[in-house]
């Protein structure tokens, strides 16, 4: 079995072993189903502490790109990655954090005329103007999500000025209406016809939708549809111990 390699780059050791890892795996080194170094085997070759090398295993697993079967080893899987559930999170860095590049296609920007589901959600009346903008965002230019989302001009007046080819809606709303509260949705789907065609899957192919509002100091801020090929992508979560079931 090949030795990894880290690089003595300005990113966390964890990061870099993540990195080397994934470096293994794409350059086919490290194929599909084959058992790699155990932890026990990385804390001796490399010299690191097994805290490190245990948070390179974990995320990478929840990433899909590693199984770890208790007693017999870890070893390169071939599942989507996991999105976190329970959280808001900026797509751009969770793909940044799997070492992938992150791009953005802006397909709408818009002052739109809230449609009757979407005005309710807000608490205005049907055709109330609201900011419209739909985008789809890649890994290593493969769609993974598209995003539709309406925004209330009174919390982000600004909305529409931004370059969401070079921004999330994410990163801005964050910066401008902090988040107080969220609430996801979550459907199996399938896509649109036009949905299909963005996304590059075939129309027979399921998908997960999810449906994320948030607000800022109890006022809704955002609205959004996301839409992810279920091929693509994982949604998934951790809970603390909570009582019932």
């Amino acid at each position: 079995m090949s030795t990894l390699e880290i690089d003595d780059g300005p990113l966390p050791l964890y990061e870099r072993i993540k990195r080397g890892i994934l470096a293994k795996i794409e350059s086919g080194a490290w194929g599909r189903d084959q058992r790699i170094p155990s932890e026990n085997e990385l804390v001796r070759t490399l010299g690191v502490s097994r805290m490190t090398v245990n948070r390179a295993f974990s995320e990478l697993a929840d990433d899909g790109v590693l199984v770890r079967i208790h007693g017999v080893g870890t070893f390169v899987g071939g599942g989507a990655p996991l999105a976190p559930l329970m959280e808001i999170r900026n797509i751009a860095d969770e793909i940044a954090g799997r070492g992938h590049r992150h791009s953005a296609v802006l397909l709408c920007r818009e002052v739109a005329l809230a449609p009757a589901e979407i005005a309710a959600q807000f608490g205005v009346a049907t055709g109330r103007r609201l900011f419209h903008t739909i985008i789809v965002h890649a890994e290593n230019d493969l769609p993974v999500q598209l995003e539709d989302r309406y925004v209330n001009p009174a919390e982000a007046p600004a909305y529409l000025d931004q370059d969401f080819t070079r921004v999330t809606p994410n990163q801005y709303l964050m910066g401008v209406a902090p988040l107080s509260e969220g609430e996801h949705l979550v459907e199996a789907v399938l896509a649109q016809d036009w949905e299909c065609r963005h996304l590059r899957i075939e129309p027979a192919e399921p998908c997960l939708l999810v449906r994320r509002r948030t607000w800022s100091a109890g006022r809704l801020v955002s609205s959004a549809r996301l839409l992810y090929p279920g091929s693509r992508y994982r949604l998934g979560g951790r809970f603390g111990n909570v009582s019932g079931s």
